[in-house]
């Protein structure tokens, strides 16, 4: 997965991309993907409105720092001004390199003001949206998007081409509607379809939880490039894998070691940028994905779900991957 990957002028030295994620990939989990080699990381999604108004806690989200790889930005929103506005900001944050549209994220909080993945039942709207960020853009523009609404409105095809035809540089698919949200299985024959129709580079998105899953999407698809999500979540081996199984060498099975010794390392980055209350709040969730499928790790979630003291988490992770207690 070395080969030569482009989005404009932009090459990229691994095609597996950290998605982005809510809640998940801020910069502390930029960082860790980076050093585990993922090709390209995307921040949470950030209000278009908020950030055209200059909001504090929206300008917060784009902290950041120059990267060894590229960083997108991605931007929501249903209002062209506010889209336009927030672009023109974002020209000017040098350590991002591509801006990126949701017009895909199911969140009823989201779609119900119109953004995210509503957009793919106004194809008119989310056309001038990509019309209006390109023309704006000093960077190049993608799009992230589902297979449609309902399995009724499945429009992929015909969205792509015009987002294509307003000017976006590569499309991003996730391979579901709406209204699966992240049930069911992802439909890759539906992101070959798409691949097949564009010039632009397209990226598939979907059930990629292991390092053979990114080979077998590109297999059946013909993309070049893939996104993952959950499955990078508290699994960050999953990019240093792929890029193993390309060069020809097994797999890395993470020990306990390096599972607690990551889980430090994510825990130190979050309260170096968020400080130690926030960091503590937000590392549950981490803490509670990077155990996931380790024998007895359910009643080790729970008690450091109940504690507000750092000192105290290091404590219960120690005895419980490193002595075995």
């Amino acid at each position: 997965m070395k080969e030569t990957f482009k989005i404009g002028d932009i090459i990229f030295q691994s095609r597996a991309f950290l998605s982005p994620m809510a809640g998940y990939t801020d910069l502390a989990y930029r960082k860790i993907a980076e050093e585990f080699g993922a090709g390209m990381t995307t921040t949470e999604m950030v209000s278009a409105r908020a950030l055209a108004r200059r909001d504090k806690k929206t300008a917060s989200m784009l902290k950041t720092i120059k990267a060894n790889i590229p960083t997108a930005v991605q931007i929501f929103g249903s209002e062209v001004e506010s889209m336009i506005e927030s672009t023109k900001i974002l020209n000017d944050i040098e350590d991002f390199q591509i801006i990126d549209i949701n017009m895909g994220c199911p969140a009823p909080k989201i779609v119900k003001n119109g953004d995210g993945s509503a957009l793919m039942k106004n194809p008119t709207l989310a056309y001038e949206i990509a019309s209006g960020v390109v023309n704006a853009s000093k960077k190049p523009v993608t799009c992230k998007i589902r297979m449609g609404w309902d399995e009724k409105s499945i429009n992929a095809v015909e969205f792509s081409k015009a987002l294509e035809e307003a000017g976006v540089s590569a499309i991003c698919i996730h391979a579901r509607t709406r209204e699966m949200y992240y049930t069911g299985e992802a439909d890759w024959d539906m992101i070959g379809e798409v691949n097949n129709c564009l010039t632009i580079p397209v990226i598939g998105n979907g059930d990629i939880f292991e390092a053979r899953d990114a080979f077998k999407m590109m297999d059946q698809t013909g993309v070049k490039a893939v996104q993952i999500g959950r499955g990078a979540v508290g699994n960050p081996w999953i990019f240093k894998n792929i890029l193993r199984i390309k060069e020809g060498k097994d797999e890395i099975i993470p020990t306990n070691r390096a599972v607690y010794d990551i889980i430090v390392k994510h825990y130190n980055l979050l309260i170096e940028d968020k400080g130690e209350r926030i960091a503590i709040n937000e590392m549950r969730k981490h803490i509670g994905q990077y155990l996931k499928g380790i024998h007895s790790s359910s009643n080790i979630r729970r008690e450091i779900n109940t504690t507000n003291d750092k000192a105290e988490v290091f404590k219960i992770l120690e005895d419980f991957l490193l002595k075995g207690r």
